[in-house]
C-alpha cells in the first residue's frame, strides 16, 4: 500500500499527499505509534545508520495528528539546518513550524475553529500542542468519545469522578490552572489539568 493511502487514514486526505512528499524528500522513517500518554509523537535526528525518524500516536484524531506531524517535522528540518546549535523548541524551530503549517492553510484543510486557535498558537509556539490549553480543547472536541467520558473542566464542583483503575475523587476548587480533587478513599489532595478524561459517579 503506498503512502497516501495509509496517512489518509490518520489525517485529513487533502493533507496526505504533501505529507508523503515531506516523507521522500527528507529520507524520513515515519512510524505510527501506539498511544503514549507523555507524548503525541517523535523526533530522532540521524544516528550511526539510522536516519531520520518520526512516530506519531495512532489514536488522535485527523487534525491532531497532522498538527503534531507538522511539529516533528519542523524538528527535522531544523536539525537539517543548525543541528545541535538550535534549542529544541527556539525560534529556528518555531519559525520552521509556522513555515510548514502555511501549505496546509493555503488548502484550507482545518475547520475554522481549529484554524483560528492555531493562528493563536502559532504566536509563540510551545513545546507541545497539549500544552496551549486553547488549541488542546478545541482540537479535543474532534475526538471520538467515549461514552460516559467527561473533561474534569465539566463534571460539577463537589461532584464525585473516577479516573480508570476505579479511584474516586470530589472535585473541589480551581487554583490557578488545575483543578483541586481530594481522593475519598485516602483524603489526599491532587491537581486535576481541566482536559483530564474521567467518568461521572
Amino acid at each position: 500500500m503506498d503512502k497516501i493511502s495509509v496517512l489518509i487514514n490518520y489525517m485529513p486526505s487533502d493533507a496526505a499527499p504533501v505529507i508523503a512528499r515531506w516523507i521522500d524528500y527528507f529520507k524520513c522513517e515515519f512510524k505510527i505509534s501506539r498511544n503514549r500518554s507523555t507524548k503525541f509523537g517523535d523526533y530522532r535526528h540521524p544516528f550511526k545508520d539510522a536516519g531520520h525518524r518520526i512516530s506519531v500516536n495512532y489514536n488522535l484524531n485527523p487534525y491532531a495528528f497532522l498538527i503534531t506531524t507538522v511539529h516533528e517535522f519542523a524538528h527535522l528540518l531544523t536539525w537539517n539546518e543548525h543541528k545541535r546549535k538550535a534549542k529544541p523548541h527556539g525560534q529556528e524551530w518555531k519559525d520552521n513550524f509556522k513555515k510548514m503549517m502555511r501549505p496546509f492553510f493555503e488548502q484550507s484543510i482545518f475547520p475554522p475553529d481549529v484554524k483560528q486557535a492555531i493562528v493563536k498558537y502559532l504566536e509563540n509556539p510551545a513545546a507541545s500542542s497539549c500544552t496551549d490549553l486553547n488549541l488542546f480543547r478545541i482540537l479535543k472536541a474532534y475526538d471520538r468519545k467515549a461514552e460516559g467520558v467527561f473533561c474534569v473542566e465539566n463534571i460539577e464542583m463537589k461532584a464525585l469522578f473516577s479516573i480508570k483503575g476505579g479511584r474516586i475523587f470530589r472535585k473541589e476548587c480551581l487554583v490557578r490552572k488545575r483543578y483541586r480533587c481530594v481522593e475519598i478513599n485516602t483524603g489526599a489532595v491532587y491537581l486535576f489539568p481541566p482536559l483530564a478524561e474521567v467518568s461521572r459517579v
